[in-house]
C-alpha cells in the first residue's frame, strides 16, 4: 500500500454561521458545503460563500451534473440548484449515512459506524452493492475510476484509494493530527475539498499522481 502525508493547498472558512461541514460536493463551479440548516455553495477562487438553500443537510451531499443530493435524516433528497426546490425523495440505507458521491448513474453512500459504502439506485433507493472497509467511512469520492473515502476515528483521519471490489486498501494519505475529514469531494482532477467537521472549514488536499 502506498502511503503519504497529506499536503494542504488551501484552508477555506471559517464562514459566517456555520458550526459544522457534514458534506461536500463540486458541481464543477463551486464547491457545496452541507452545514445543518442549509447547503451552502462556496466560490473556490474567493472563498465566499454565494449562495444558500434551505435544505435540511446533516450529512453528505452529491451532484449528478445537473441536481444536488443530500442526505437528511432517513431520506437522501434530490434537489434542484436552481431553486433549492426537492423534487424526489428515496430512502436512506438502513444504519445511516454519511458520506455521498454520484458516479457511473449511481449513488455512493458511506455509512460511518458500519464502515461500508452501498452504491445506490438513485431513482428507488435500492442498495446494489456493498463494499466494505475496516475504519469508519466520512466522505466518498469517485476520480478517474479511483473510488475515495475519509475517515476520522480515534481523533486520526485520512483519505483512502479502495479496490471498489474487494475493499483493499490501494493508497492512503494522512492528514495531519488534530484535522478531521467530514466530507470528501474531488475537483475531478488533482484536489480533494475536505470537509473539516466541527472546525467549520474546508480544506483542499492535493491528490498524488
Amino acid at each position: 500500500m502506498k502511503r503519504t502525508a497529506a499536503t494542504i493547498v488551501r484552508e477555506y472558512g471559517p464562514f459566517p454561521d456555520v458550526t459544522h461541514v457534514h458534506g461536500v460536493s463540486y458541481d464543477g463551479t463551486n464547491v457545496w458545503i452541507a452545514t445543518g440548516d442549509t447547503l451552502n455553495a462556496i466560490d473556490p477562487a474567493s472563498g465566499k460563500t454565494v449562495r444558500a438553500l434551505d435544505v435540511p443537510a446533516h450529512a453528505g451531499t452529491a451532484f449528478d451534473g445537473r441536481h444536488l443530493y443530500q442526505i437528511s435524516g432517513d431520506r437522501i433528497q434530490k434537489v434542484d440548484p436552481t431553486t433549492g426546490r426537492v423534487i424526489a425523495t428515496v430512502p436512506t440505507p438502513d444504519g445511516g449515512a454519511s458520506g455521498m458521491a454520484w458516479a457511473e448513474g449511481s449513488l455512493w453512500v458511506g455509512q460511518h459506524r458500519n464502515r461500508r459504502i452501498h452504491q445506490v439506485d438513485p431513482q428507488t433507493g435500492a442498495i446494489l452493492r456493498t463494499i466494505e472497509s475496516n475504519r469508519f467511512v466520512t466522505g466518498v469520492t469517485w476520480v478517474e475510476g479511483e473510488l475515495w473515502h475519509g475517515t476520522w476515528e480515534a481523533e486520526k483521519s485520512e483519505l483512502r484509494r479502495i479496490d471498489p471490489r474487494s475493499g483493499e486498501v490501494l493508497e492512503q494519505i494522512d492528514m495531519p493530527a488534530g484535522i478531521s475529514v467530514s466530507g470528501l469531494e474531488s475537483n475531478g482532477g488533482d484536489t480533494f475539498f475536505c470537509g473539516g467537521g466541527n472546525s467549520g472549514k474546508v480544506r483542499s488536499v492535493k491528490r498524488p499522481k
